[in-house]
């Protein structure tokens, strides 16, 4: 059996037709061809795999299709916008907070959504709010450093 799922990707209406047991990552990487969303575990505990929500981070990994059905979905390959990078981009890429990249876009992705909600977060907000995603690399200064770049910037 089939449903069909429509969802708002990148400011684009999408419609699916998927079986019920696919999850939005699944969705996102295999039909809808957008691999910038990364598959780390598989169980929601590395944060590889976040995308924006309505605007919230959340493990796509965890989300069925169908749970997402008519919501807006944000994508690492939604964020610039005619090429131009966003304030976040740009200050990773000036520091060096990308290391191998796995993790990069989920961590651009949750500070953007951080920064739309509060344009000068506090230190210990950036640690909470980009403490669910995992960098193997050990980038986090580098984050830290980033966030200063970003703080008055519009993200």
């Amino acid at each position: 059996m089939m449903i069909t799922v429509k969802l708002t990707v990148n400011g684009k209406l999408r419609q699916v037709h998927v079986e019920p047991r696919l999850t939005l990552l699944e969705v996102l990487r295999e039909e809808l061809l957008l691999t910038g969303t990364k598959e780390g575990c598989g169980v929601g505990e590395c944060g590889t795999c976040v995308v924006l929500h309505d605007g919230e981070p959340v493990t796509s990994c965890l989300v069925l299709a169908g749970d997402a059905d008519g919501a807006e979905i944000e994508t690492i390959e939604g964020l610039a916008e005619d090429g131009e990078l966003t304030a976040v981009q740009r200050a990773f890429v000036k520091t060096g907070a990308l290391q191998c990249g796995f993790c990069t876009p989920a961590m651009v992705l949750t500070t953007t959504a951080l920064f739309r909600k509060n344009d000068q977060p506090a230190i210990e907000d950036v640690k909470n709010a980009l403490g669910g995603v995992l960098c193997r690399c050990g980038v986090y200064p580098k984050l830290l450093e980033a966030v200063t770049e970003i703080k008055g910037a519009n993200p």
